[in-house]
C-alpha cells in the first residue's frame, strides 16, 4: 500500500513564510512585498515583521493569501559592558498564527523589546492585559517557556536561521517548542553567513524529536532587485493543501505537508513496500540521508534525474530527501521516522 509523504490531492502553493516590511525594518510597504512575491509566482506570504503580529487581510485576493506573523528577538537579558548588538547572545523566533482570528501577542512586554518602525504601531499590538509583562532571555529554558507557550496559544513556530543566531549545539539541542527549524534562509545567503542550516535540522531529528524544516527569505528589500544582496526569491516552502484559503494553509503546516526549497521542485514523495519514491524537477543529484551512518545517493549520468527510489529500515530511525539541481541550488524534505511508516 502506498504511503504519500505529501498528500496526493490538492495543489502545491509557493510560500515565503518569513518576510519583513516597513511595519518593522525593511523598506518597502507590504503591498509593494505582495506585489513582489505575486510577480514571482508565490500564493502566500507571512508578514512577519519584527515584534508586531498585525493582520493584513487586505492583501488577500482569490490568487494570494497572507498570514498573519511575527518575529521575536530573544537577546540576553544582562549587558552590563552595554556591547552592540552583533556581541550579545540572540535567537530569533518565528510565530504564524494558525488561526486568521488569532491576533493576541504572546510573551508580550508593555515597555520592552519593540524597536525600530515597529515603535510607530505599537498601539495596534494585541495582548492579554491579565498578564504580567514577560521578560526574556536567551537561555535554554526561557526560550523553550516561550516557544511552547506561543504553540498553546495556537501559533506554528519556527526556529529561524540557526548559524546567524550563532547558538552553540549544548545551546539549540536544549530549545524545545517549535514545529520547524529553518534551514534555508534567503538574506543569510546573500548576506554571507552560509547557504543551509540542514545540520542543526538533523542534530534536532537525531534526538528523536518530529520537526519539519522550511525555507524562506527573510526579505528586507533594500537592495536592488539587480544586486546580488537581494534578498527576494531566494528561499520558499511548498505547501501542498486542498485550496488556498487560510485554514487550509495553516493545517498543512501543522501536518508536515510541505518541502524546503532554494529552486528544485518535488512533485511526488511516498512510501511503499519498504521503498521511498520520489519525483522531481531535473536535478543533478538526489540523496537520501538516514538517521544512522548511511547514505543512498543517485547522481545524474548525462541526462537530469527526475526520480529516484530508496530503501528503507526501521533501523534507519528516520530518512529526509535532499535534491540539488545543475545550479547547485536545493530542496529538502521534511525527515520522516521510519516508526511511523512501518
Amino acid at each position: 500500500m502506498k504511503t504519500y509523504l505529501l498528500p496526493q490531492k490538492g495543489d502545491f502553493y509557493k510560500a515565503n513564510l518569513h518576510s519583513h516590511t516597513t511595519f518593522s525594518d525593511a523598506a518597502k510597504t507590504p503591498q509593494e512585498v505582495k506585489e513582489i512575491y505575486k510577480n514571482m509566482g508565490y500564493s502566500v506570504l507571512a508578514i512577519t515583521d519584527h515584534e508586531i503580529l498585525f493582520p493584513h487581510d487586505e492583501l488577500n485576493d482569490k490568487d494570494f493569501l497572507c498570514l498573519h506573523g511575527f518575529e521575536m528577538d530573544v537577546s540576553q537579558k544582562d549587558n552590563p559592558e552595554n556591547l552592540p548588538f552583533r556581541f550579545i547572545k540572540s535567537c530569533h523566533i518565528g510565530f504564524i498564527a494558525l488561526e486568521p482570528d488569532n491576533l493576541i501577542q504572546p510573551c508580550y512586554n508593555r515597555e520592552k523589546y519593540v524597536y525600530g518602525d515597529a515603535l510607530k504601531h505599537r498601539d495596534k499590538i494585541k495582548f492579554d492585559d491579565s498578564l504580567p509583562d514577560y521578560i526574556r532571555d536567551v537561555t535554554p529554558e526561557s526560550i523553550t517557556d516561550i516557544m511552547t507557550t506561543a504553540r498553546e496559544k495556537g501559533f506554528f513556530v519556527t526556529y529561524n536561521h540557526p548559524t546567524w543566531n550563532g547558538q552553540s549545539y549544548d545551546e539549540y539541542m536544549g530549545f524545545h517548542g517549535m514545529h520547524a527549524v529553518e534551514i534555508f534562509n534567503g538574506g543569510c545567503i546573500v548576506g554571507g553567513y552560509g547557504d543551509n542550516d540542514i545540520k542543526a535540522y538533523d542534530d534536532f531529528l537525531r534526538s528523536n524529536r518530529p520537526l519539519y524544516c522550511i525555507g524562506a527569505d527573510d526579505n528586507h528589500n533594500i537592495f536592488a532587485p539587480d544586486s546580488r544582496k537581494y534578498d527576494s526569491g531566494i528561499a520558499f516552502t511548498m505547501i501542498k493543501a486542498e485550496k488556498l484559503e487560510y485554514r487550509a494553509i495553516t493545517k498543512a503546516l501543522e501536518e508536515g505537508n510541505f518541502y524546503a526549497s532554494c529552486g528544485p521542485l518535488i512533485e511526488e514523495l511516498y512510501f511503499e513496500d519498504g521503498k521511498i519514491h520520489i519525483k522531481c524537477s531535473e536535478a543533478d543529484s538526489i540523496i537520501c540521508n538516514y538517521g544512522v551512518r548511511r547514505t543512498e545517493t543517485a547522481y545524474s549520468e548525462g541526462e537530469p534525474l527526475k526520480e529516484a527510489v530508496f530503501s528503507v529500515e526501521t533501523a534507519d530511525k528516520f530518512f529526509r530527501i535532499t535534491v540539488t539541481d545543475k545550479n547547485g541550488t536545493k530542496a529538502c524534505t521534511n525527515g520522516y521516522f521510519t516508526k511511523d511508516l512501518f
